[in-house]
């Protein structure tokens, strides 16, 4: 395998890549109650598209892939393309982020399959708040899904929780004690500003951290799983995790290693940032793996060196859930 690096001298090593823009819930920092105008069916990527560019990815330096959304688990057959992936030469890490509701039925043939650990988004721990906050959702369905996918050995379960003022701030030292009581591995996101028509307010890393201290004091500690942009801590006594991503208040573009694909199969440099290399135009076209490598390498030197949110901008053209987090 190759080294990829950037023209920032930054490795990259990590393609996200997202199945399907469709959701079975309608979180309120991510889409409107109505639902939204989907793609066509033909208009996403086939399976063997995606591996043909999994193959591309690993040949020139990626060897670990996320799938995500949407929700990954609402397009059927997922735990083939899992199978798929599991078989690429050079990667070496296949993981899976999701709402959680249907994870229950796919955890243990995911696993059987390949994929070797699962981050599940989970914003309350209340059942009404939970159904006021996706709209659709059961708060038993994701317990029940995170239970499974204990069980069938896809450790560690990473816990997402995006952390609203006014709507579940209350709720993080109650997340927080699960890290102590039952070994949790809870991660508190900053909520990025894709939707600015939810009126929701951010929480800063730094009052968060402020607030946990009624737990104990939070010592910082290397996570041995995965390598993307969360600083992680863990009270005296707990055997779970506190992960903080703040791309807000402290971003983390300076080490970013990730390219993302998205389910209409194109290849965005930079999550922030509009700008996208298509690779579904040559796929279609029979592009060569060589061809598959060279578009991949022009995302890479395409990348910038971080994001202008600080300037208010940010990116018009897709929404969080056509480009997978």
């Amino acid at each position: 395998m190759t080294c990829l690096s950037d023209s920032f001298q930054r490795p990259i090593n990590y393609l996200r890549i997202s199945v399907t823009d469709r959701c079975n819930l309608r979180c309120v920092y991510c889409m409107p109650e109505q639902g939204v105008a989907l793609m066509p069916h033909g208009e996403i990527l086939r399976y063997v598209e995606i591996l043909q560019v999994a193959q591309a990815a690993a040949a020139v330096g990626i060897n670990k892939l996320r799938v995500t959304g949407g929700e990954p688990l609402v397009r059927s057959e997922l735990t083939e393309l899992v199978r798929m992936l599991s078989g690429v030469a050079g990667i070496d890490d296949i993981a899976l982020t999701t709402n959680g509701v249907l994870l229950s039925q796919h955890a243990a043939p995911l696993k059987e399959a390949g994929l070797r650990r699962v981050n599940v988004s989970l914003d309350t721990l209340d059942g009404d708040r939970y159904a006021r906050i996706t709209r659709h959702g059961r708060l038993e369905d994701v317990l029940d899904g995170i239970a499974a996918a204990k069980d069938a050995g896809l450790e560690p379960v990473k816990i997402n929780v995006v952390v609203m003022e006014g709507t579940n701030d209350d709720e993080v030292l109650e997340f927080a004690r699960l890290t102590v009581d039952e070994g949790w591995h809870v991660r508190f996101i900053e909520l990025m500003p894709f939707n600015s028509d939810n009126h929701l307010s951010f929480v800063a890393t730094s009052e968060i951290m402020e607030r946990l201290l009624a737990v104990g004091p939070l010592e910082p500690c290397l996570h041995s799983h995965g390598n993307g942009p969360a600083k992680y801590f863990r009270f005296p006594q707990a055997t779970g995790t506190v992960g903080f991503i703040s791309p807000i208040t402290e971003h983390f573009c300076f080490n970013c290693n990730r390219l993302r694909l998205t389910a209409d199969g194109k290849l965005r440099p930079c999550l922030l940032s509009d700008y996208e290399v298509d690779l579904k135009t040559p796929l279609r076209s029979g592009a060569s793996l060589d061809e598959l490598m060279e578009l991949i390498r022009q995302a890479v030197a395409a990348k910038p060196r971080g994001h202008q949110l600080a300037k208010g901008v940010r990116p018009k053209k897709r929404a969080m859930r056509q480009v997978g987090g």
